[in-house]
């Protein structure tokens, strides 16, 4: 099979509808010529005016209709990337694999959506997802959006990679505390865990330089939440993540983003750098496993709270990629959320990582 699968990316001090169809240009010659089936487009927020002449500008360059992508927080490829200006990054596909507009195989489907638009019922529709919420570079407005060459407004779309079968997985980016206890709550206090006052279990958990009461560092924790009796559910990523507002010393309780539900359990979590680059490691190992054989091009969907202001100026989970998969084709954007097939279903995650990798059919 002729894979002919490669990315482009151009950037400028002006977001221009020509911008996109320069990066699908340098694509299409990196793939060897000709024209595109397909083309996966993402372009920065400063494209929100003119998303639409952007779009079809990538589509007369890729001389196809098959235009699917969104504006989103930052872009980039296994070459270049762009946080802080202007810049559309694609991925063109001009072999037998290619983005379909219909399928109806159970194959994964790579979806966006706006906030508004990823629904619980629409996640839990059909096959597995994976994908990204398009916001804005503050990750709290929403993007744009475009499916086969046409932007679209009712806040979801999907696709599917045919030709090629795929391993998708999400590095959520967290150093477990403990073990899942039965939560006690009161409305979104969380009072207990186990037998004991909430928070001294986090304290008890905590590395000790981040244990004095009055300096807890809530941006970094959150209580992860298993619904359900699933023995395995940390070990699968299968739980929930609520972020820490802040701890009442009298009460010993902890207060959380939103209320958990009736028999509930939980554990605390620590967002760490070292933990979710060696996270990422497994990840990638993992899924080259499941391919049993090497992957031909990939997909990596990060959190702006996961990006290079997380690891301290670099982003550790695209250099891991980089580097555990030399060369190959690679095309990702940041935004404010993320979306990920877990065991019972799929579910939209922050601060977390999203890696797909595909390997031709031969």
């Amino acid at each position: 099979m002729s894979v002919a699968i490669a990315t482009g990316l151009a950037a400028a001090a002006t977001a221009t509808p020509e911008l996109a169809g320069a990066a699908v240009r340098v694509a299409l010659e990196r793939a060897g010529g000709g024209i595109a089936r397909s083309v996966l487009l993402f372009l920065s927020p400063e494209f929100a005016h003119c998303a639409h002449a952007a779009v079809l500008a990538a589509s007369r360059a890729a001389n196809c209709l098959q235009v699917v992508g969104c504006t989103a927080a930052g872009v980039f490829t296994e070459e270049d990337g762009a946080l802080d200006r202007p810049a559309a990054a694609v991925m063109a596909f001009a072999g037998e694999c290619e983005l379909a507009a219909h399928d109806e195989s159970g194959a994964p489907r790579l979806s966006l959506a706006l906030p508004q638009g990823a629904s619980d019922a629409w996640l839990g529709r059909g096959a597995p997802r994976y994908g990204l919420i398009s916001t804005d570079a503050s990750a709290h407005a929403p993007g744009r959006l475009w499916c086969h060459g046409k932007t679209i407004a009712d806040g979801c779309c999907d696709t599917v990679v045919t030709g090629a079968r795929a391993a998708i997985g999400v590095s959520r980016g967290m150093r477990i505390l403990g073990k899942p206890r039965a939560a006690v709550c009161r409305d979104r206090e969380l009072l207990k865990l186990g037998d004991h006052a909430a928070l001294d279990t986090l304290l008890r958990e905590l590395p000790p330089e981040l244990r004095d009461e009055e300096k807890l560092p809530a941006h970094l924790l959150a209580a992860g939440i298993i619904s359900g009796s699933s023995s395995k559910a940390v070990e699968a990523g299968d739980y929930a993540l609520v972020p820490v507002i802040a701890a009442s010393r009298e009460e010993r309780s902890v207060s959380l983003a939103q209320p958990l539900a009736p028999g509930d359990r939980a554990f605390w979590a620590l967002r760490q750098g070292l933990a979710a680059e060696n996270e990422m490691r497994r990840l990638a190992d993992g899924l080259a496993g499941q391919l049993g054989g090497p992957a031909d091009f990939g997909l990596l969907f990060s959190c702006l709270g996961r990006g290079p202001w997380f690891f301290g100026g670099e982003d550790r989970d695209l250099a891991v990629v980089k580097e555990r998969f030399p060369g190959m084709p690679l095309l990702g954007a940041y935004g404010g959320g993320q979306i990920a097939p877990f065991g019972n279903g799929n579910r939209q995650v922050h601060n977390a990582a999203v890696l797909a990798l595909f390997a031709a059919d031969v």
